[in-house]
């Protein structure tokens, strides 16, 4: 990938969502929700602090996130739909 997000901000490519409930019922594209998981594709080099310290991220590239429903700013880098976001706009990592 072309593209390195700068400071705390990280680059998650969102996972689609099932298309049938766990009923059988299949949900139309014009009723689906906008994903709120994603896999981390890219991370900014970390915050700088007042004293001039840089603190990485917590997150890395490969972790699956949750983050809010309109976190972030969607965007099309190299063909791939990618929500740019701020790694405070993630509520946590899915561990497997």
């Amino acid at each position: 990938m072309n593209f390195k997000p700068l400071h705390d901000r990280i680059a998650v490519e969102p996972l689609e969502q099932e298309e049938k409930t766990s009923g059988g019922i299949i949900i139309p594209d014009t009723a689906k929700e906008k994903p709120v998981q994603g896999k981390v594709v890219a991370v900014g080099g970390g915050i700088r602090q007042e004293d001039g310290k840089i603190v990485p991220l917590e997150l890395k590239v490969g972790d699956i996130v949750l983050y809010g429903k309109w976190s972030g700013t969607e965007v099309k880098i190299g063909g791939r739909a990618l929500m740019i976001m701020k790694e405070s706009d993630v509520m946590g990592i899915i561990v497997k």
